[in-house]
């Protein structure tokens, strides 16, 4: 990095940011100065207010850092930008169109997955899950997708810290048929919510990943069970993975 007394300690806090942005997984602040330089007393410190003003957080072993709630809000908002927010609408505008349900943006947060976007459909009768909704990892497809997204060994980590709520009869209650599932998602590349979460809706998705392959969020279509059902969603497999990708390119170029 040169001379990192002459980094403003702005820029200082953005290195540290970026590093954590493109990493799979949480860092300590000496890994995090391997890839930026600075004296080690200056990562502690600024990792320390970081932490302190809500934009990272430790994990519960607490060495390692990982993005907070302010930082992931900060990325959101990002996704709300201009012309990208204009293509991404674009593009679930048209799966919409053509899947003839409702098409949902949803990414993972601490809470669940969160839908940031979405295109209602005309139907009178239709399944109302507003912008701004969380829901849960376990039962929905689009968490599901995110969970089959990460490595074997933090998937199984995860789901088994994961409180499995019946939702419906159909709920995954049980951890290992729950991984099983996640395993059969992992290798099809997308994953189904059969009245899983809400009785009389299913739902499909599919992952949206970086040019890293890291998961960014989730294109999710739903329907009630009275129009149709997960056979017909899986034949617009093909056509939401398309839209995945057209979406990465969007997000990831910008």
């Amino acid at each position: 990095m040169g001379d990192e007394s002459r980094i403003p300690t702005n820029l200082r806090t953005l290195l540290i940011l970026e590093v954590l942005g493109k990493s799979d997984r949480a860092l300590s602040p000496t890994e995090i100065n391997q890839h930026i330089g600075l004296p080690k007393q200056t990562v502690h410190r600024l990792c320390a207010t970081l932490v302190e003003e809500g934009f990272l957080t430790y994990e519960p072993s607490g060495k390692r850092l990982r993005p907070a709630r302010r930082l992931r809000s900060m990325g959101i908002g990002m996704l709300y930008a201009s012309h990208v927010h204009i293509a991404r609408r674009q593009i679930l505008e048209q799966v919409a169109q053509t899947v003839g349900e409702t098409v949902n943006f949803v990414v993972p947060t601490d809470d669940g997955m969160n839908y940031i976007d979405r295109v209602e459909t005309d139907w009178p009768f239709r399944v109302q899950l507003p912008v701004g909704t969380h829901v849960p990892f376990h039962c929905t497809a689009s968490g599901k997708v995110f969970l089959a997204s990460l490595a074997p060994v933090l998937r199984e980590k995860l789901a088994r810290s994961l409180q499995l709520k019946p939702y419906t009869d159909n709920t995954f209650d049980n951890v290992d048929a729950l991984l099983a599932n996640l395993e059969d998602i992992a290798n099809q590349g997308y994953a189904i919510d059969d009245q899983e979460f809400m009785d009389g809706m299913v739902a499909i998705a599919v992952p949206i990943f970086d040019d890293k392959k890291r998961f960014i969020a989730a294109l999710a279509a739903h329907g009630p069970t009275v129009r149709v059902d997960s056979e017909i969603l899986v034949q617009h497999k093909a056509l939401l993975s398309d839209a995945a990708s057209q979406l990465a390119n969007v997000l990831v170029d910008e």
